[in-house]
Formats: C-alpha cells, structure tokens, sequence
C-alpha cells in the first residue's frame, strides 16, 4: 500500500531535536524542541495536574512569544496518538525527517481521561470539553459539567475579546469536537440544537465541515442528496426547521460547494460539504473513502483569509476527524491519509504564524483510538486470525505491509480495539504561552494556557 507522497514538508523556522529529560521522581516531558530541551516542571493544579510554567530556552516570538496571543490557532487530531503520528512520519517522510506538527517549538503530551463516573476512557466529547473550558466532565457532554450545567468555552472568551472566531472540521460541524467550544448540551447527539446555538447565540464567523443533515427537516435533503441505503443512514434530520435559512437570515453567506467557498467574500461564512463527516470510514476495501469535497487545508486556508482581517485577532478551532474514524474501522491505510492531510494543514498554518507575529499554535489529539502500533514486517507476529471470515477479527488483523518514505524498509501497524484506549497524546505549540505546555498535564491545562495567552496572562 505504497499511494503516500513520499515528499518531505519544508516549513519555516529551525531544526527539530528530539530531548527526553528525566526529573525528580519520574520523566517530566520530552518531545522535539529547537535548540533544546523544553521541559516542564512540578506545581500543582484543578484536576490532580500541575500548571506550573515549563522551562526552556527562549526563542522570541517563535517559541516562547512574549506578550498577548493575537490569534490562537487550535489544532486536533481526532484520535490521534504518538503512534498514530509516527506511523504517518515513516509513510510519508520517513526515518530521519519530521512532520510539521512535529517541528513545533515546543512538546510534552496531554492526559485524557474525563471524569465520568462509568468508564475509564474519555470519549470526544468529554476530552473537546476539557480543552473548551478547563473542566473535566462525564463521557457525552459537550460543555458542561458533572451536573450539567453550561460552562464558558475558549471561543465564547475569545467572542467576549472582541476577537474573531471559527470552527473547520472534516466531521459534521455539529459533532463533538467543535460542538464543545460553541455549544452547550448535555447530550453530544443533540446535533441539531448544537446546530441552533451556534447560529443564535455563539456565532462562529466561520463554520466549515460536513454535517448538512443536522440543518435541514425532514424531508429536505438540501444540497447533497439524501441516501437511506447508507448504513449510517443519511437523511435530513433537523427537528427545528431549515436552520440553513435561519442562518442566512441572521447574517452568514451558505457555501456547499468548492466553487462557492472560493467565491464569497463574505465576513461570516457558514460551509456543509456533506450529508455526515466529510469522508467513508470503513475497513480496507469496505466502501472506506478519504477524499474530502473540499480538503481540511482549503477549508482553513479560507477561514484564515476571513478571520485575520479582525484588527484584535481570532480563535480557530480546525480539526481532522477521520483519523479517529479510519482508527475505529482498524483501517491503517486511511489512518495514515487523513493523519498527512492534518499535516499538510498544519504546514499551511505554520507559515501563516512565522508571518503574524502573537500566534499561538498548538497541535494535540484528543484521545487514542485504536490502540496503534507500529510493528516491523513479521508473518509470524500476526495476532489475529487470517483465516477467520468474522469481521471482527479481520478487522482487528494487522495492516501493511506500508513503504517507509525514502528507504527500502517497510512497517506493519498492529490493533488492540475497535475503541478508544485511554494512552496519552502528543501535544507540540509554537507562540506567546506555547512553553508553559512543554511537559506531561491534563488536557484541561491546554484550556488554562491558551486563556492566559488570549488575555496576556503568564
């Protein structure tokens, strides 16, 4: 399954070296650090996690970024685990080079799990909701707490600063992850009122994804057509009327097509680019798809364009899903596709940062998925049954073997669960603030650093 570029992402700024430091009592943080190591040190904090600042060498506004952050760009991998990273780095880039995520000025890793009372693992809702508001929550909810109630989200600060703000996603616009920064539910698959609160009380600037079912009623299937024989069935559902309408009628430009998008000029843009996610998650060779109608990097490079014309900055929000997806389907192949085209979109925000001095960058997934490993090609290590025609157990068989970029060797990726696990994710930042995330924390520390740098905190 060699289909990956095997080009290498240039982008600006220094050389990455990878530094691992251990401190008193157990390893700090360790990831990849220009000029050296950026680690993190004790403190204590909300949740059993310490806020304390990181040290590390201070290079000006590339690194460390003195003062306010302007604009705060907030990137997600949906699933997206240190495995899962390195598995797209070998395919694409290869042994010896890095991803631009991984070229980041600083790096440590996040905790994930929420507080619900029933499960170990968090699943996306929870985990969007601690990076949105600082608060560990039940498995579910989208930005409230333990009891339910609405909690601010870093969007909703950002809105209160004057500042622009957006959310671009290859998922539904109303699914967990950008749902947690500009809605308030109790339940995540209320997707239609997340979709209503959006439009009438957080207003985005600019809502780019899939997800058009959610905005239209029954019985129109709006611009993309309704398809019932889908598996996941994809019919308009929306029990409050033609939001798409309603959203027009209170200032956003609707956009459903490339052509559309590239077109308006508009300051408030609303974009659904499909009936459900922007992509087919399947096993290999079982209807699984990643071919997005608009790709993550022109949705953002757009959203780009209209909220940095806002004098006092902006919050975006940009996000891969199908990382997670492809990972759930035990479909390395795809894992590995959408993993390249976060890197790509991560590239194209790099560049913009390096030309706008005061943005902060940060880079992080939200969970694990999959359970991913990256093995070396051995038929006698398979760990399932080859032989077996249940779909549980191919699914779970390992994929590959994949080419390794720029060399004769290759790699298998190996899978523990159709589900989430509960291992840390890699975190990289790069901006005014993007130090004091160079160490191991909670996923609600993300929320706590990029608050202060909005408001010029330290």
């Amino acid at each position: 399954m060699g289909f990956f570029d095997s080009r290498r992402v240039t982008i600006a700024g220094g050389t990455a070296v990878l530094a691992i430091g251990l401190a008193t009592g157990g390893l700090a943080t360790g990831g990849l650090a220009t000029g050296g190591l950026a680690a993190g040190g004790g403190g204590g904090g909300g949740g059993g996690y310490g806020n304390g600042p990181g040290h590390g060498h201070d290079h000006g506004d590339r690194g460390r970024g003195h003062g306010t952050a302007r604009n705060v760009i907030l990137m997600v991998g949906d699933g997206l685990s240190i495995a899962a990273r390195d598995a797209t780095r070998l395919a694409t880039v290869g042994q010896g080079n890095l991803l631009a995520m991984d070229s980041l000025e600083y790096a440590g890793w996040t905790h994930t799990e929420s507080a619900d009372p029933d499960e170990a693992v968090t699943d996306s809702a929870a985990s969007a909701t601690a990076f949105a508001t600082g608060v560990r929550t039940y498995n579910g909810a989208i930005g409230v707490d333990l009891a339910g109630n609405p909690v601010p989200t870093l969007l909703e600060a950002a809105r209160d600063l004057r500042k622009a703000t957006g959310l671009v996603t290859t998922s539904q616009v109303t699914d967990a992850t950008p749902a947690s920064f500009g809605a308030h539910v109790a339940d995540r698959g209320d997707q239609t009122e997340i979709a209503r609160q959006y439009i009438e009380e957080t207003r985005p600037d600019v809502i780019l994804g899939g997800g058009e079912d959610w905005w239209y009623p029954v019985g129109d299937p709006g611009f993309y057509e309704d398809d019932p024989a889908d598996p996941r069935p994809e019919v308009s559902m929306s029990t409050i009327g033609n939001l798409v309408e309603q959203a027009e009628a209170t200032g956003y430009d609707y956009v459903s097509t490339p052509e559309e998008l590239a077109a308006t000029d508009a300051d408030r843009i609303l974009g659904l680019f499909a009936n459900e996610e922007m992509f087919e998650q399947a096993p290999e060779g079982q209807g699984d798809e990643y071919a997005p109608v608009v790709s993550l990097s022109t949705m953002t490079q757009k959203a780009l364009d209209v909220l940095s014309q806002d004098r006092r900055g902006f919050f975006l929000l940009v996000e891969e899903e199908a990382i997670d997806e492809m990972a759930h389907a035990n479909n390395a192949g795809r894992t590995i596709q959408a993993g390249q085209a976060l890197d790509e979109t991560v590239a194209l925000v790099h560049e913009f940062a390096s030309r706008n001095r005061g943005t902060l960058v940060v880079v992080v997934g939200d969970h694990e998925t999959g359970g991913l490993t990256v093995e070396n090609v051995d038929p006698d290590d398979e760990s399932g049954d080859p032989d077996s025609t249940s779909e549980d157990v191919l699914q779970s068989l390992e994929d590959g073997p994949f080419d390794i970029a720029g060399s004769d060797l290759q790699f298998t990726v190996d899978w523990t669960t159709p589900g989430h696990s509960g291992a840390a994710t890699p975190l990289t930042a790069e901006g005014p603030g993007a130090e004091r995330l160079a160490r191991a924390q909670h996923s609600t520390n993300v929320h706590d650093v990029i608050l202060d740098a909005m408001r010029g905190r330290r």
